[in-house]
């Protein structure tokens, strides 16, 4: 594959064009996707943004869950807690950037897909008045943003998706601990995309992302590209740049296989914990992509 540099890398000319892009993903498609993944459909608490106001005595068709249980035992009658809903609501983007993700046999690597993808809805939360926080992780370093307003956001991600690491030696960055962090970092009521190829997801990493799910909105966007999903048949040479294998039926079946389980495994999490999944291609438009199927998202929910 022939492929300019901002194909093989993020940088910031592009992801900063974005901005007016991003206004293709559609009012309606993002503003329904927002209202429906905040988990409204499910519980009057999941994926909402609240701010504490008061408390008061309990009355009839008041949320049993919003009971204040130390306030209600020392008074001996019930008492209810009031909340006012916060218009900002945490937009968290988690980003993969580790080797595996700079792979691709057409259109762009994996991580600059990702590094788009994420970009494009930083940029769309942001002018929706939502805060944008994200965790952008390599293989040997990673940079924890906490959610700003306005376009300070999306422009400290930039930074993080195109400026190199300092050279600090840490633990290798695999996908579990990746999830643990974010598991810790997230608030209830926030809504969480994670775009990667999900290389290293078990049934530890599920349990990790397991109770994020419940008190948020998550979405995996799965990044993957095309030769994963329909190796070619035939024989084909392939090489690192220093060994040489061949692609066979045999092989070729075999990463078709590996490749439809994986996306089952991830499509099963999603349905046990009220998750969603979407998928990008690396030679699709990540803009068309996204706006396709979050509108189908938001119909589902």
């Amino acid at each position: 594959m022939s492929a300019t540099p901002s194909a093989i890398r993020p940088n910031i000319a592009d992801l900063v064009a974005l901005r007016i892009q991003a206004r293709h993903l559609g009012s309606r498609a993002a503003g329904r996707i927002r209202a429906q993944l905040m988990g409204q459909h499910r519980s009057r608490l999941r994926g909402r943004g609240m701010d504490f106001r008061e408390v008061r005595e309990y009355q009839p068709g008041d949320d049993i869950r919003c009971i204040d249980w130390r306030v209600t035992a020392r008074t001996g009658r019930a008492h209810t807690k009031l909340f006012n809903e916060e218009r900002e609501r945490p937009v968290i983007l988690l980003i993969d950037q580790r080797p595996t993700m700079h792979f691709a046999t057409r259109g762009v690597f994996k991580s600059v897909l990702a590094a788009r993808a994420g970009t494009l809805l930083g940029w769309r939360a942001s002018a929706h008045g939502d805060r944008v926080g994200a965790l952008v992780f390599h293989q040997s370093h990673h940079r924890e943003l906490r959610p700003a307003g306005g376009d300070r956001g999306v422009l400290r991600l930039i930074n993080a998706l195109t400026q190199p690491p300092a050279d600090t030696p840490v633990p290798p960055q695999d996908l579990a601990s990746q999830a643990g962090r974010l598991a810790r970092i997230v608030r209830p009521g926030s809504l969480v995309f994670a775009f990667s190829d999900f290389d290293g997801w078990n049934d530890h990493v599920a349990g990790l992302l397991a109770p994020l799910a419940r008190h948020s909105a998550l979405v995996l966007g799965l990044v993957h590209d095309p030769l994963e999903a329909h190796p070619p048949t035939g024989h084909y040479p392939l090489s690192d740049g220093e060994r040489l294998a061949w692609l066979d039926p045999q092989r070729a079946e075999h990463i078709r296989q590996q490749f439809f389980q994986h996306r089952q495994t991830l499509a099963g999490f999603c349905r046990q914990y009220g998750a969603h999944l979407l998928e990008l291609a690396t030679d699709h438009d990540p803009i068309h992509a996204l706006r396709m199927q979050l509108a189908t998202l938001a119909q589902d929910s």
